[in-house]
């Protein structure tokens, strides 16, 4: 688990989804990473049970995995006291409250993408 939170992008990718379950897509836009760094990070964490994924139609979403962190009272300290105190991770909050406040969503992100390749 430490190792899995060692590393930026994943210790992102927790803190984004401290604030609600979210699309490989939306963390893709958030961060500012491409579709195959966010899954292979994602992975990693899964693999360390610190994140877990359910399926809604066509869209996968991740989650926090709230039984892991409710075992291990560090996880818990850290998400909700620590990664509040790094500049990157509130600029990363910053961008999420923006993208869900102009209503940004899978859909969307979708119709982006596609336009964009025709």
């Amino acid at each position: 688990m430490l190792k899995a939170l060692g590393d930026d992008t994943r210790l992102r990718m927790i803190n984004i989804l401290s604030h609600g379950d979210l699309c490989v897509c939306e963390i893709e836009v958030v961060l500012g990473i491409s579709q195959s760094n966010a899954s292979r990070h994602l992975n990693k964490l899964m693999n360390a049970k610190l994140v877990t994924y359910y399926k809604e139609a066509k869209y996968v979403y991740y989650k926090i995995n709230e039984e892991t962190i409710n075992k291990h009272n560090f996880l818990k300290e850290i998400i909700e006291k620590e990664l509040c105190n790094i500049d990157n991770l509130n600029n990363d909050y910053e961008n999420l409250k923006k993208f869900k406040n102009d209503g940004m969503c899978c859909e969307s992100i979708e119709k982006y993408k596609n336009n964009k390749t025709t």
